[in-house]
C-alpha cells in the first residue's frame, strides 16, 4: 500500500493516533471508516460494516481497537477492486438519453441520493459544484474525472 504521503507502517501508526481521543492507542469503531478515508482509501460503510464483522449500532459506538487489529482491516480495504474511470462513465452513459455526451444534472443528483451508497444533499452540493453547463446539463466524462481526481 502506497499514498502521495504516506510511505511507512509508521506514518500509517502516527495518522492512526490522530483519531485516539481517549489516550489509551485505540479508536472507536465509528472512526475506522474515517481513518481509513485519511489514509488515502475510500471504502463504503458497508465495506467497513463487514471488515468489522457487522456489529450493532452500540458496538460502533463503544467497541475500541489498536493499531495491531486496524492494519490487517485496511489492507482488506486496499485490496477491494476500485471501479475504473471507464466503469463510471460507462454507468452513467446510461442516463444519457440524447447521446451527446450529457446527463441532466437533476437526474444525477436524485441518482446519486437514491442508488448505491446514498449522499445526502450537501454532500451531493459540493460534488456538483461547478458541474452543470447553462442548461442543466453535466458532460459526464469531465464530471468522472473531477471526482476521481478529489
Amino acid at each position: 500500500m502506497t499514498w502521495p504521503c504516506l510511505t511507512s507502517q509508521g506514518d500509517f501508526k502516527e495518522a492512526f493516533g490522530l483519531f485516539d481521543r481517549i489516550g489509551d492507542s485505540q479508536v472507536a469503531y465509528n472512526q475506522v471508516a474515517d481513518i481509513m478515508r485519511a489514509l488515502g482509501q475510500n471504502p463504503t460503510n458497508k465495506d467497513v460494516q463487514k471488515i468489522l464483522g457487522n456489529p450493532s449500532a452500540e458496538e460502533m459506538a463503544n467497541k475500541r481497537l489498536n493499531f495491531d487489529a486496524f492494519l490487517p482491516m485496511l489492507k482488506q480495504v486496499d485490496a477491494i477492486p476500485k471501479g475504473t474511470y471507464d466503469d463510471y462513465v460507462e454507468g452513467l452513459r446510461v442516463f444519457d438519453k440524447e447521446g451527446n455526451g450529457t446527463v441532466m444534472g437533476a437526474e444525477l443528483r436524485i441518482v446519486l441520493s437514491t442508488l448505491g451508497e446514498k449522499m445526502n444533499e450537501q454532500e451531493i452540493d459540493a460534488l456538483m459544484a461547478g458541474q452543470e453547463d447553462e442548461n442543466g446539463s453535466v458532460h459526464y466524462e469531465a464530471f468522472v474525472k473531477h471526482i476521481m481526481s478529489v
